[in-house]
């Protein structure tokens, strides 16, 4: 992308113009025809961010679908097994690895029209001439050039785990084991919870550990996550 630089032609008084002739060199602006050109591409930058936006709300709304399907099979009746509640986490996964991938376009479009927001509108808006003083032009023809995720695929999983799916996963795990309380009659043992847990040859004991193991590393993965994403935060704020 090219870019002109307004200067000062030295007229009549060479010496008193000087200081602003220096000052307009050093803070360029756009011309018309490239804040015009600028325009349309933030405008692109919106649609593809909101376009993608919608693709990740897509595989929440699959997740939120499975599971519902998977509340109907198995509150159906007495007899109906809570299998599809343990099954549904599975499927709930995939999603949320598809969704995590999916967030990552996202995050490209996102930061590139927020970068011309508060890069360019903004200065425009207040009226002030030095439009590419911190050099942020620069960055964002690299990320045209040399485009890559912003946001690495852990760091992905772990932001779409906090805001959506570790709700679908509490839900599920709250519904498996009210199902097992309390169909066909409500528990009066632990003896009883065992025997409603088996699946097959798995003992109920198995079937809870498993469960246990699921939910619990997730949790901890959501701790993980947070931490990381906040200290790459903050480093990121040193550097600039």
């Amino acid at each position: 992308m090219s870019r002109q630089y307004r200067t000062k032609a030295l007229i009549q008084n060479p010496g008193d113009d000087m200081a602003d002739t220096t000052n307009d060199a050093q803070t360029p602006n756009f011309n018309a025809a490239e804040l015009g050109a600028l325009a349309h591409l933030y405008r692109a930058e919106v649609y593809r961010s909101t376009a993608w936006r919608l693709r990740f709300d897509n595989t929440t709304n699959w997740a939120v679908v499975t599971t519902g399907i998977a509340f109907s099979a198995s509150f159906s009746s007495q007899a109906a097994s809570p299998l599809p509640l343990v099954l549904v986490g599975l499927l709930v996964v995939f999603f949320l690895l598809i969704e995590a991938r999916r967030f990552r376009y996202f995050d490209i479009w996102r930061h590139r029209a927020r970068m011309l927001e508060t890069r360019l509108f903004v200065p425009l808006l207040r009226g002030e001439k030095g439009l590419l003083v911190d050099g942020w032009n620069e960055r964002l023809a690299h990320d045209y050039a040399d485009p890559i995720h912003r946001m690495r695929f852990v760091l992905a999983i772990g932001r779409r785990l906090r805001n959506n799916y570790a709700w679908i996963f509490i839900i599920q795990a709250t519904a498996y084991f009210g199902k097992l309380a309390i169909h066909p009659i409500p528990l009066t043992s632990l003896a009883e919870l065992w025997e409603r847990a088996a699946i097959g040859p798995v003992s109920g004991k198995a079937v809870m550990a498993m469960g246990i193991l699921f939910h619990g590393s997730w949790a901890c993965f959501v701790a993980v996550t947070f931490y990381l994403e906040r200290h790459e935060r903050l480093t990121h704020h040193d550097r600039h």
